[in-house]
Parts: C-alpha cells; structure tokens; sequence
C-alpha cells in the first residue's frame, strides 16, 4: 500500500486525485504543513509515501515516473515528493525542519513538497528526479499559467511517451528496427493483462529451451523450427525490459532472473545444436564448448573493465574521445555497435543459420565473429587503459580480486606481498598471462602429462598475479586470462581424452562453473558484494579446480575422467545453484532495493 498526502486546498476540476488513486495511492488530504507532519507520522514506516501538491497540472506518466519507481529510496518532480522505507527518516526530519521554520502556517504560495525538497538538498541528501523530456509537472501560480499548463499536457500524447520510454535508449540495430517497433506493444499488452516482467523472462526461457529440443532433433524440420523459437524467445527477452521500464516494475530478483536465463538460454541452445549434429553423425561438442568459452571470456572482459573504470576518477583518454567523436557521425555509431555482434545480431544469426545451414557451419560463423568482435572490443580497451590517465579506487580493485574467484592455494601464495608496498603496474597481469601461456601450451602439445606438470606453475603464478592491488592500466585483464586458462584447460583436456562423452560433460562443467562467474558479477553490479568465502573456499577457486582437472586427467582412463568430469559439474552446479537462489530469493523477500540492469546490449 502507498499513501499520498495532497498539501493545499484542493482545485476546482483537478484530477489529481483520480491520477494518484489509479496509481495505487490511498489519498490523505492536508491543509497545512502542520497536519501534513501528522498524518506522515499516521503512515507506516514500511509503507510508501507521497506529497503532493493539490495545485500539481501534469501527466499521469509524470507522477508515475516521480513517485512510483522502486529503485530509489527518495524521488521527487515538481510539486511532488515520495520516500520509500529507506528513505523515509530523511523526509521525516525535512518535515520536521521546514514545519519549525515556517511555523506550520497554512499553505499558501510555495509549495511545501518543493520547500521539502529544497531542505533535502542542503542536507545532501541524494533525490531522484527523473527525466521527463515532453512530459508536463508543474505547480500553477495563477489560472493563467493552470490553463497554459493544462494545455501543454492536452498537446503531448501521454501514452506515446510512455511507449517510447519503454525501449532501451541505446540497443542494437536488429533490436532497434527489427523488434523493438512492435515488441513496445506486446509489453503493453502484457502490462494490461497484469502480467509481470518475471513471468515474460521465465516464458522467453521456456521458449529457448524449447527451440534447444527442436535443434537436438536433428531434423531439417527440427531446425526450422528452432530459429524461429529462438526469435521469439528473443522477442519475448526484449519485452521483458521494456515492460519493467513501461510499468516500473523493477526487481533485485527479476535484474538477476533475466540476466541469468540470458546465458541459460544461450548455453542450452549451443547445446541443443551439438546434439542434433550429433544425431546426424556430426560431432560438433568441441565447438560447442569453445562458442561458450569465448561468449564466456567476452562477457568478463565487459565486467571486468567496467568495474575498474567505473568509479575512477580523472578517468578520460585520448582513445575515449575519439570514441565519442566516432559516435557523433550517425552512421559509425549503428557500425560500431553491429561489429561488437551483440546479442540481438548474435542471436539473429544464430537462428538463421540453423535453419538453413548446419550446425557445424552455424559454430563457425559463431566462433569467426566472436572472436573478431572480441579482438576488438579488447584491443580498444587496452588502448584506452594505456592512455587513460586514471586513479583506481580500493573498491575497483576489490572487485577485480573478487572477479578473479581465486581460492585458498592462490591466496596463501598472494599473502607474501613486496614488504615495501611498490606497485608495479604490469606484474599482475605479466604473470596471469605467463602462467596461462604456460599451462595452454603444454596442454596442447602434450596432454594430461603436460597439464600436470605445468599446473602448479600456474597457480604460483595466478598467486603472484593478487601480491599487489589490482591498480594498474592492465589489471583489469586478469581476470579474463584465469577464465580462459580454466575453461580452456577443461577444453583441451576433453578434447584429447578422444572418448564419447568427455567433450558433452566438459561442456557441462564450464557451464556449472560460467554460472558460478555469472552470479559473482551480478552479486557485484547489486552491490551486493562477492560470494561468501565458503562457497569459493569449496569449489576450490579457479586455480584449484584447473589443479584438480589436469590431475584427474593424469591419474585416470579417458572413461574414468569422462565419469570424473560428470561428477564435478554436478556437484559444482548444486552447490552454486543452492547458494545463488538462496541468496538472490532471500534479498528480494528482505527488501534488498530494486535494481535494473540493462545486461548486454540487445
């Protein structure tokens, strides 16, 4: 339940009133600031609440944008101000405050929700306000300017707006004119129907998995149909979005929901294709495996730059204002967006060569353009990195360390820090890279007996890479090369062991261990902090499990390891998937605050 308490004498044919009640506010109604003060002290502290000027002209989108978005604790536009629970002791005392100044005098003149706002910035109190662009709210002096007012509102198509506001403001190009222009109103649709964005998430999963069993098939038929199903879970993804912004229903666990079913949708389609190949007499798993390890690798190299760049200050570069100017001229900005082949382009071509093609022939063209969007992505980034002129903060660097999801062996070695506290700016990501080319190299050449050898090098120097701060222009790079050393050791170590079965159940423990990644950025981009200790300290780190594969290949047959494999990404992904849900259910239901994050660009 949320309340509104309207400040002033009411206005002769306003429909404030009925604007707030369809909103969902039970109305109070308060003709001074005085009884203002009382009947927000009547409101309960775990309830919404709203002041509103009785005077207020404005859409009804306006005051939807001003006072019912769940993300932010105090939010305000003109002549309106809202404070959620946490927010409410810091409107409590703006009260209080303007009350003592101003006596508690009839309203009359300003508005008192304005005068409280005002009070809340000079105690540096953060406030949403939210962008209207078109949209009207204002407080009317006189009739004059109510009826101007009331024409401005007359003249911009409320629900046009909101429609608009719906979609990304920056997507890809088959997002943008190939779904979004109708998707809009399939949100809509379902908003009117009462529907919710987890639900729409959860049927675009349902819809992908689906498409994955058609691909397993192996028919022609089955194909088909499996483009066409991953469309229309793609579809289904996007309007999920665009109903959380149309209607605002914004969540920690519907951020979490759609950002994991993205890559469960994906993964499971990769996997769906590896089958039906299979069927047709095609082993196609090893492309498989390497499609997800690449997608993987991206993905934590968008995290991992992100996060150490995000809150750094004196934070441009040359590179970065080229950048911007590229994305000036209208035509590079589409370019430079399709080249990153981001999930929308990724995905149309996906379903499209599936269904005309064959999956062998889909993974290549996957693998080709992953890794040239890849290289390019990184190579900016680096160019970027070295000519930016930054200062990381403690909390950037943290991030890194937890991005790395280094476990108890990388630890006690990371423990023997330069006594004299020198930052080398290139050792950590020297070493990571060393140690990865070592451990990658031999696998390849020489097998398990190579891996075993050359693994506890590895983890000397993936704990070599954590005896300084994360700080340096490059650092950020570290935790991609220990993805890419894990999930590529797993990979080769399959692919050698030349027996049915061990690729499909290496596919399966990069999966379980991806997801365990997956939740460690989204734990992180909440705010939420990493995993809890334990859960890294179980699963070994990245450095223990990369040791314990490469010795389970040494000591066993290729069937025994297949078996061994199996067994690992079960127990890894019960363990992962009982913590994960456990923690992001119990912060939705403990009211942690609702986020949106926008993910990967469509």
């Amino acid at each position: 339940m949320s309340t509104a308490i309207l400040t002033g004498q009411p206005v002769p044919g306003s429909s404030i009133e009925a604007d707030l009640r369809s909103l969902g506010f039970d109305l109070r109604i308060a003709t001074d600031a005085a009884e203002a003060e009382t009947l927000l002290a009547e409101v309960p502290g775990d309830e919404r609440v709203a002041l509103v000027d009785a005077r207020f002209v404005g859409h009804v989108h306006a005051l939807r944008l001003g006072l019912t978005d769940p993300r932010f604790p105090l939010a305000a536009i003109p002549g309106a101000v809202t404070a959620q629970p946490a927010g409410r002791q810091a409107l409590t005392r703006a009260m209080a405050r303007e009350n003592s100044a101003g006596g508690g005098t009839t309203l009359v003149g300003s508005s008192l929700a304005d005068r409280i706002l005002t009070a809340l910035d000079a105690d540096g109190t953060a406030v949403h306000r939210p962008e209207l662009g078109s949209l009207v709210a204002a407080v009317p002096a006189d009739p004059q300017a109510r009826n101007e007012a009331r024409q401005a509102v007359t003249d911009v198509d409320d629900e046009a707006v909101r429609l608009k506001s719906a979609v990304k403001a920056r997507d890809g190009f088959f997002t943008t004119y190939c779904i979004s222009p109708y998707s809009r109103y399939i949100a809509r649709w379902c908003a009117r129907r009462g529907l919710t964005p987890n639900q729409v998430t959860t049927a675009s999963l349902l819809t992908a998995l689906i498409a994955a069993a058609c691909a397993a098939t192996g028919t022609r038929g089955g194909f088909v149909a499996a483009g066409v199903l991953l469309i229309a879970s793609f579809v289904l993804d996007c309007t999920d979005g665009q109903l959380a912004r149309y209607s605002l229903q914004y969540s920690t666990l519907g951020a979490w929901l759609d950002a994991t079913f993205d890559r469960a949708k994906e993964y499971a389609y990769y996997a769906g294709l590896a089958l039906g190949a299979a069927r047709g007499g095609d082993d196609v798993w090893a492309l498989a495996l390497g499609a997800m390890v690449l997608q993987t690798c991206r993905h934590v190299v968008d995290f991992s730059f992100n996060e150490a760049n995000h809150d750094a200050t004196a934070n441009t570069s040359p590179t970065a204002a080229l950048s911007d100017k590229l994305d000036s001229v209208g035509w590079t900005v589409w370019v430079r967006r399709m080249i990153v082949l981001p999930i929308g382009e990724r995905w149309a071509m996906i379903a499209v060569l599936t269904a005309v093609t064959t999956p062998r022939i889909t993974f290549y063209a996957l693998l080709i353009g992953c890794a040239f969007a890849a290289t390019y992505t990184t190579a900016g980034r680096v160019l970027r990195s070295l000519t930016r002129r930054a200062q990381r903060t403690d909390r950037a660097a943290k991030a890194l360390v937890d991005l790395t999801d280094s476990g108890p062996l990388a630890e006690l070695i990371s423990r023997r820090r330069n006594p004299r506290g020198k930052i080398l700016p290139y050792t950590p990501v020297f070493l990571a890279a060393m140690g990865a080319a070592l451990l990658l190299v031999n696998t390849a050449r020489h097998g398990a007996g190579g891996a075993v050898i050359t693994a506890p090098f590895y983890v000397v120097f993936a704990g070599g890479a954590l005896m300084q701060p994360l700080k340096g222009p490059l650092d950020w790079l570290v935790p991609p090369i220990f993805r890419a050393v894990e999930y590529g050791t797993v990979l080769l170590l399959a692919a050698k062991a030349d027996v049915n079965g061990a690729l499909p159940a290496a596919f399966g423990l990069v999966a379980a261990v991806a997801y365990h990644h997956y939740d460690t950025v989204y734990r992180i981009r909440g705010d939420a902090g990493a995993p809890p200790a334990w859960l890294v300290r179980s699963l070994g780190g990245h450095e223990g499990r990369t040791l314990l594969v490469t010795v389970l290949a040494a000591l066993l047959t290729a069937s025994q390891f297949t078996t061994a494999l199996t067994a690992l990404a079960v127990a890894v992904a019960v363990v992962v998937l009982v913590e994960s849900i456990r923690f992001w259910v119990g912060a939705h239901k403990g009211g942690a605050p609702a986020v949106h994050d926008e993910g990967e660009t469509a």
